[in-house]
């Protein structure tokens, strides 16, 4: 389920360049009752509130922390959320810029150092597996891969793809996925697209790979810098229905979703799969 949204709604403070990370430290207390919100409504994967804790938004921070320090608390938060549970932490490691952002502006090294750095620092910090989100540059999603599968890390890749089944460096979803294959991730994944787009990639293509989707349950638009809930709960769990029968692997909410979106999907598996 979403973080940096709920947190919003919550009334945690924002910051330019570090989204709702911040709140990690302004406001720790939040985020651990958030993470237990989501596990007392059946999650099994939580993610860690890291989606803006990379370098390149932590060097334009004013921090009075480290940047391993700043990450090693936002991990913690969630580990200790879990306490005893049986919940996989699953380590958010986002796109170096904004995540919406078709023209970056970080040359190849930035690139690199950053999700090299991020993803070493999260794991440190003791998460599960690495968990790339909402990522939409070929050059980001092969330094990633490249790096995850040569350092024998658990992770997965989850792509942000528009209307055209591309992701927004130009290239195609299937292409994408081609690709990423031979780096042999542990999970695919498709996370804060919304419903209509993804039945798209849903009737045009057949999953070889673990795989799985979280959409976007916000209204309004992705540029949108407050986001609330557009989609029902009820009308979430009807939705994706039809789209179990290419056996996905893990299901979840992106974006304006709440522990009552992931409780409705623990209800609904729970009575599916009772046998």
């Amino acid at each position: 389920g979403a973080m940096g949204s709920l947190l919003q709604q919550r009334g945690a403070k924002y910051d330019t360049n570090l989204w709702m990370s911040y709140a990690n430290i302004e406001a720790p207390f939040l985020v651990t009752s958030l993470h237990k919100e989501y596990i007392d409504a059946g999650a099994d994967i939580i993610t860690t509130n890291t989606f803006r804790t990379n370098p390149t938004a932590y060097s334009k921070a004013n921090l009075a922390i480290g940047n391993f320090e700043f990450i090693r608390r936002s991990v913690e938060l969630a580990i200790d959320s879990a306490a005893d549970k049986k919940i996989i932490i699953a380590g958010s490691n986002a796109p170096a810029e904004d995540c919406y952002q078709k023209d970056r502006t970080l040359s190849f090294f930035d690139l690199e150092y950053n999700h090299l750095s991020h993803i070493e620092m999260l794991w440190e910090s003791g998460v599960d597996i690495i968990w790339n989100e909402t990522q939409s540059h070929l050059d980001e999603i092969e330094i990633i891969c490249k790096f995850c599968n040569k350092n024998k890390l658990p992770y997965a890749v989850n792509l942000f793809f528009d209307d055209d089944l591309k992701i927004l460096s130009g290239e195609s979803v299937d292409y994408v996925l081609d690709l990423i294959s031979p780096y042999k991730p542990q999970l695919i994944g498709f996370n804060c697209t919304y419903s209509d787009i993804f039945d798209k990639l849903y009737t045009s293509y057949r999953f070889d790979l673990k795989w799985g989707f979280y959409l976007n349950c916000g209204s309004g638009n992705y540029e949108d810098k407050v986001i609330n809930c557009g989609v029902d709960p009820d009308y979430y769990v009807t939705m994706i229905g039809k789209w179990l029968g290419q056996n996905p692997f893990f299901i979840g909410a992106c974006c304006g979703s709440t522990p009552k979106h992931i409780k409705k999907l623990r209800e609904y598996f729970d009575e599916i799969y009772s046998d």
